[in-house]
């Protein structure tokens, strides 16, 4: 199904043209016409262009008509702009069926727009990364791409780490919609929210950042060690976030180094940790992250989730209707 996609660059300047390029080539191939900003590959300092420029460019994407308005790449730089986006203009695009896809400095955006507006965004590739890859892009990432243009796109399954899947099954939830009993636990019509945890934990405290309670809560972050990695989910915990999401799913945290100075301290370690200071299911190895294998998200969405034992069911049929369903995922 053909599709309108505009590309354009909030965040940082595009570095990879060549990526750029193949991630064009990609959609086209695919069927898709493709209409690029006229600012998407400026240049300032370590920027798309100045504030000015990339506010410009995040409002002729709404204004464009476009089916999706997806991002050229994140980096950083859209927290900046924050104050500025016509958040009533993004919100009516929104309306009339625009989606817009991004991932990582793009959190702020989805943020923000949830925060002033409750609209929904979704959480998915960039450009680039996504399918500017050197080869084929990943075929799952595709299927969720394209399920998500054919208006398909209704859930996501997948199976949790080994060693990190619920264990605390004596817990019984005291909320009626929540249920957990004997490896099994059941969340209906939760709103999810989230992204890259860098960057949401900077919003804190800000008016961009969503006042959720009985969410679902998912988090990724890349080239953060997993001391940052608590660090900042203590700052959410001691801020009272944690506390009321009914949920926390963990993504892809990736390209970070260890060293023998942290004698055995990891991400399990971080797991671990979470799970003894809230109440919530903390749930691993969602396939969302600055990973090639990833589904898209809908960012501010009133979802469904299961658990029973290591797989998990995430669906958001509620956004068209049709039935729910979704691809098992490998673990």
């Amino acid at each position: 199904m053909k599709k309108h996609i505009y590309i354009y660059s909030p965040s940082g300047a595009v570095r990879d043209k060549a990526a750029f390029k193949r991630g064009i080539r990609r959609l086209q191939t695919l069927g898709h016409e493709v209409e690029v900003d006229e600012a998407a590959l400026a240049s300032h300092q370590r920027f798309a262009g100045d504030d000015a420029t990339r506010l410009a460019a995040i409002h002729r994407a709404a204004d464009s008509g476009a089916d999706v308005a997806l991002i050229a790449r994140g980096g950083y730089g859209l927290t900046r702009l924050l104050s500025d986006i016509r958040y009533k203009k993004v919100a009516k695009a929104i309306d009339k069926g625009m989606l817009f896809v991004g991932m990582s400095d793009f959190t702020a955006f989805q943020s923000a727009v949830l925060a002033k507006t409750g609209a929904v965004t979704w959480a998915g590739p960039a450009l680039g990364e996504g399918f500017g890859v050197d080869g084929t892009p990943d075929d799952i990432m595709e299927a969720c791409f394209d399920d998500l243009l054919c208006g398909q796109g209704e859930g996501a399954g997948w199976r949790q780490s080994r060693m990190a899947a619920v264990n605390d099954t004596k817990i019984i939830a005291a909320d009626a919609d929540a249920i957990r009993a004997e490896g099994t636990f059941y969340v209906e019509d939760a709103v999810l929210w989230g992204g890259n945890l860098t960057v949401l934990s900077s919003l804190l405290g800000t008016p961009y950042f969503p006042k959720i309670k009985g969410g679902i809560l998912f988090l990724e972050d890349v080239a953060e060690h997993p001391y940052r990695i608590e660090r900042m989910l203590t700052q959410l915990l001691y801020a009272g976030v944690l506390k009321r999401q009914k949920a926390i799913l963990l993504g892809q945290f990736t390209e970070f180094k260890l060293t023998p100075h942290d004698r055995g301290f990891n991400m399990t370690t971080v797991t671990q940790w979470l799970r003894q200071n809230v109440k919530a299911p903390v749930l691993t190895n969602l396939p969302y992250g600055h990973v090639p294998t990833k589904v898209l998200l809908p960012v501010g969405a009133k979802t469904d989730l299961s658990v029973d034992s290591r797989d998990v069911l995430l669906v958001w049929g509620h956004l068209s209707g049709g039935p729910q369903s979704s691809p098992k995922l490998p673990s």
